[in-house]
């Protein structure tokens, strides 16, 4: 008589890609909430602490958001003193987006946490199969066409559905 086996198949490589990303983004926000800040703030401010000046609309191109949802974030993070909209100089029509002394600040914080969230979660890897990791899935999102160093998350809180995703609202 054979024994058959009550085991599931093994997951593929979406399904754990999906797990691992839907475990890590679940901590991450758990570990920024207690600086008060979601975690499409922390891409937000990554983002202007590395190209401080950025108008909002390059800002909104590059997250693929709609201006009038990325004004409401900008709104939130500028009630939190963390960024500035200044005139620009050869356009009083448009603004360009500057972190604060308290923003470069949240931003080293949030460096932190991503440094031990990211050891956390690694922590059955050595560093040659980490490097590895990094470097295959950058290949995975070259060949995905996904903007670099830029989460889809934006997408969706800037798309048709977006305001849900930001407020729990349905549109």
């Amino acid at each position: 008589m054979s024994k058959t086996s009550n085991q599931p198949p093994p997951p593929g490589v979406g399904f754990l890609l999906s797990q691992v990303g839907a475990h890590a983004a679940a901590r991450f926000a758990e570990r920024i909430a207690p600086l008060k800040l979601k975690p499409y703030h922390s891409g937000i401010l990554r983002i202007l602490g590395s190209g401080s000046g950025l108008t909002q609309q390059a800002l909104s191109d590059l997250l693929g958001m709609f201006p009038s949802r990325l004004v409401g974030l900008l709104d939130e993070l500028e009630k939190l003193r963390l960024i500035e909209r200044r005139e620009s100089p050869a356009d009083r029509r448009t603004y360009s987006l500057h972190l604060t002394k308290a923003g470069r600040d949240a931003l080293s914080d949030i460096g932190k946490l991503t440094r031990q969230l990211q050891d956390d979660l690694c922590a059955a890897l050595n560093e040659k199969e980490r490097k590895l990791l990094a470097e295959m899935l950058s290949r995975i999102v070259s060949q995905q066409q996904i903007t670099p160093a830029v989460h889809p998350g934006y997408r969706q809180v800037g798309g048709t559905c977006g305001k849900e995703a930001v407020d729990g609202e349905k549109d």
